[in-house]
């Protein structure tokens, strides 16, 4: 027969994953001899059985629990539902990896009408008594039946009202038992029956709701936003009751080994005398220092830290714990690895180290890699953020907090900011042309896009905050207007965003700037020496490549280089050659692009100092280039000698259906090979003059993007290779360079033996390997997605965490395609999974050499590869 059920004295610290993070501490503590109330835990694997029989506790599981209960019975000296002297307990859950907010503890369960009269004689305390039960109906009701809190909320404060009392404190027994009667009263109006006065009904009730609670929406949300698996399923700690709130000489609390904001090596917690545990957290009555349970409880408060000591001490970390005392007996009720921030989680590691309780490796392995973000960006300040008023939220597609003024054109953005004004860009999507009003923006709020949009890309690229698909908003671009949460918002109101989040805000909200300390310098120092697998950067500027660097980056791995022609200055010479009807024109328009394309190129190798630079020639199709706006159209015509009809008539034929699966990368070069050829010039020429006037040695890394074919990719590699070479020898020069492709399309991977016949490295751009492989339009995907994490299809955005098994087997073929044609091919990944921890090892698992990322996203991944590699042992 399966074992269900555990008492505390039969687990251990190492049963984590059938007894949850708390099962397993209760265990180890009592194990540690620490005053513990007892009790049992029921398994994940319950959990799980109970979802596999159509949401019923079976029978086996049931006995166990009684049986366990009965041993709780004899333990304590009382019986579960005796009117003289009642057993009662608590019922919390304790999934694997803790989830805070999750589902709320019920305590005192097991009271009764009857059982509440002997619970009043035994304890000669008859306020505390009918205090436990109103608070016991009060959670049952919220917690097991849904019953929104607020109706017993407002009772309460209607009773403390008429008998003019400021705190639930203040409340006689006789006021405690005709809140009772008005408590119960609600549940049976949203029930249409009794409140239970079976206790072994009330303890079965709350273990099926601890269950259901594995599964709530933000439980599921919570799991998908920190990559934890939907079938690990929570188990259910019952534990006997002790009592905070029996008078002066009782209290509960919470504390922390070390600060959990900071990381200072000192207590950090605060009690409430005459109180049970969901009053400290509540706010409804203003809690003490716990170091002021020194004056109140000297015993009690000696006894508390020196368990605490031998805690810390014991798991090595710091520890949140939760305490209660009766009648000046000081009791544990749990545990656990304290969540931290990610200042206080580098200071705490890096404290732990020094003081000889952990090695670097397990320093390494404890910070979540995904948290460094908190210390690259600029956060809000905590008190102007509590005062503000959050009219809505999206997709936190690019962290950090922006507050400016509301813009809804890319050029009023940029000629705001200009003129000295903060500013948020808001569109309904972003696209390359925005690039400039980007760049100026604090912040970026779009109404359409997921988070891996245009506009979270670029916006992740330049460390920009960016709220993505506020669907929402209702907006007006004409009337520069838009409307959400109940308010309008004109052009040049404030508002703000937190891209850590996703939740916008009316006004402005005071933002501080992030502060990197020494420890950041000294963990990424470890992260180095224990990783193998190589961090470069996505980056289409010098700024971006330089940020990048200051972050340990190791080179480009992709240079977008459309982002390089929206310069008020360039993009008229694309469109030029856009609308040229023969090759020679199509050169010299091209051949004006040339120095400018150099210049990039050049400032990119000077800030990168010799580091390896891949360069993605032009890939998006030619439609993003072509103007819009009546003016535009009728300057271009102009510049050409064409009719303005002859420039519209242009530029509709671009259009396509499709331009996602179009006339789009290496394809461009098929049909324009003027194109590859004026890039390969730029290319190389920069790289050759860098090495005359710097002295790097620059190896340029040419990408053919959209491959799909090896035919494909040696008629552009011929071109480059043609030009490469002419150039050279115009300058003299033995210079290097590289050819590769990005493998973006199924038949890439499919067929990747044959391509590396032709190419010398491979980068996975999967952004587009991940909307080829699902058939997602990852602009679009956004709007239908949460119905597939609601349904249990999917647990996660295939945009923001690698698909594994789909994608990641395209992935992890052609890594093996590749390296039987050429064994030594360069592979990396450039798609904006790069900077995501779980894809990160898993590039580690499958032998990649590099993984580039979006430049804050650098550290990140310099942390996730020496996790990946600590996970190997």
């Amino acid at each position: 027969m399966a074992k269900w059920v555990y008492l505390f004295h039969e687990g251990s610290a190492d049963m984590k994953n059938l007894l949850g993070g708390k099962g397993a501490n209760l265990a180890e503590m009592t194990n540690l001899g620490l005053p513990i109330p007892q009790g049992f835990t029921v398994t994940t694997e319950a959990c799980t059985e109970y979802y596999n029989n159509g949401k019923a506790i079976s029978d086996e599981i049931k006995d166990q629990i009684m049986s366990s209960l009965a041993w709780l019975e004899e333990k304590q000296g009382k019986k579960f539902g005796d009117t003289e002297s009642p057993l009662l307990v608590s019922v919390r859950s304790g999934a694997r990896v803790s989830m805070p907010g999750m589902m709320d503890t019920i305590l005192n369960l097991g009271l009764t009408d009857i059982s509440v009269e002997g619970f009043a004689k035994k304890t000669g305390n008859p306020r505390f008594a009918y205090d436990s039960y109103r608070r016991f109906i009060q959670m049952f009701s919220d917690v097991v039946m849904e019953i929104p809190k607020s109706y017993f909320e407002r009772v309460l404060d209607e009773i403390k009202e008429s008998k003019g009392a400021k705190f639930d404190t203040d409340l006689t027994a006789d006021d405690m038992k005709e809140v009772i009667v008005k408590f119960k009263s609600i549940y049976k109006e949203a029930k249409g029956v009794e409140f239970p006065q079976n206790p072994v009904d009330q303890l079965m009730e709350a273990v099926k709701a601890v269950f259901r609670s594995w599964d709530n929406p933000r439980a599921n949300y919570y799991r998908r936003m920190n990559d934890i698996p939907g079938d690990w399923g929570t188990a259910v700690n019952v534990q006997a009751m002790v009592f905070g709130n029996m008078g002066d000489t009782s209290g509960t609390g919470v504390a922390f080994t070390r600060n959990p904001s900071t990381g200072e090596a000192k207590i950090y917690g605060e009690y409430l005398i005459n109180a049970q545990g969901e009053d400290v957290v509540a706010g409804i009555r203003t809690p003490q220092p716990i170091t002021k349970l020194e004056e109140d409880m000297p015993e009690c408060y000696e006894e508390f830290m020196a368990i605490a000591k031998k805690l810390e001490d014991h798991y090595a970390d710091m520890q949140d714990m939760e305490f209660t005392i009766e009648d000046k007996h000081l009791y544990f009720l749990q545990t656990r690895n304290g969540k931290r921030t990610a200042a206080a989680a580098l200071q705490i590691a890096c404290d732990l180290v020094d003081e000889g309780k952990i090695t670097k490796e397990t320093a390494i392995s404890r910070i979540e890699a995904k948290s460094l973000d908190q210390l690259l960006h600029p956060g809000f300040d905590a008190a102007a953020l509590k005062a503000a008023k959050k009219i809505g939220s999206a997709l936190p597609a690019s962290p950090g907090a922006a507050a400016g003024k509301v813009y809804f054109t890319a050029s009023e953005a940029k000629s705001h900011h200009d003129g000295g004004e903060r500013v948020i860009l808001v569109r309904l999507e972003t696209s390359p042309e925005d690039i400039e009003g980007m760049h100026a923006a604090e912040g970026i709020l779009t109404v359409r896009g997921g988070m891996t949009s245009h506009a979270a890309v670029v916006a992740r690229g330049m460390g920009t905050c960016c709220v993505s698909g506020c669907g929402e908003i209702v907006i007006d671009e004409d009337a520069k207007v838009f409307s959400l949460g109940g308010e309008t918002i004109h052009e040049g109101d404030y508002i703000s965003l937190d891209g850590s989040t996703g939740n916008i805000y009316l006004g402005d909200v005071a933002t501080v700037p992030a502060a990197i300390s020494g420890n950041f310098d000294r963990i990424m120092k470890w992260a180095d020496e224990i990783r193998t697998l190589k961090v470069r950067t996505n980056a289409d500027t010098p700024a971006d490549a330089a940020n990048a660097v200051k972050f340990g980056a190791e080179g480009i791995g992709l240079c977008r280089t459309e982002h390089m022609f929206f310069d008020a200055e360039r993009i008229p010479k694309i469109r030029k050659m856009i609308l040229s009807k023969t090759q020679e024109a199509r050169e010299e328009a091209l051949n004006e692009l040339i120095p400018f394309q150099k210049g990039d190129f050049k400032a990119l190798y000077e800030v990168m100092e010799g580091r390896p630079v891949t360069i993605r020639f032009l890939d998006p199709p030619l439609h993003e280039f072509v103007p819009t706006e009546e003016e535009d159209i009728l300057a271009l015509a102009n510049d050409m000698g064409l009719t303005v009809e002859e420039v519209k008539a242009t530029c509709d034929s671009l259009h396509e259906f499709n331009p996602m699966m179009g006339h789009r990368g290496c394809r461009l070069a098929v049909t324009y090979p003027e194109i590859a050829k004026m890039q390969t010039r730029a290319v190389i020429e920069a790289a050759i003059e860098v090495k005359a006037e710097k002295g790097f040695d620059v190896i340029p890394e040419i990408m053919i993007p959209l491959v799909g074919d090896k035919k494909e990719l040696k008629f552009v590699k011929d071109v480059v290779v043609e030009t490469a070479e002419a150039v050279k020898k115009e300058k003299n020069s033995d210079i290097k360079y590289h050819i590769g492709t990005m493998i973006e399309i199924p038949r890439a991977a499919l067929l990747a033996d044959e391509i590396a016949e032709e190419a010398e490295f491979f980068s996975f751009g999967t952004n587009d390997l991940t909307q080829m492989t699902f058939g997602f339009s990852r602009d679009d995907a956004g709007k239908f997605l949460d119905s597939y994490y609601e349904n249990k299809i999917y647990e996660s955005d295939p945009f923001a965490r690698l698909d594994q098994d789909g994608v990641g087997q395209l992935v992890k073929m052609a890594v093996e395609k590749g390296r039987k044609t050429r064994p030594d091919i360069k592979l990396g990944i450039c798609g904006e999974h790069g900077g995501d921890p779980s894809t990160v090892e898993f590039c580690h698992k499958v032998g990649l050499t590099y993984v580039s990322c979006s430049p804050f996203r650098v550290p990140i991944a310099r942390l996730a590869a020496a996790q990946a590699k600590l996970n190997d042992k």
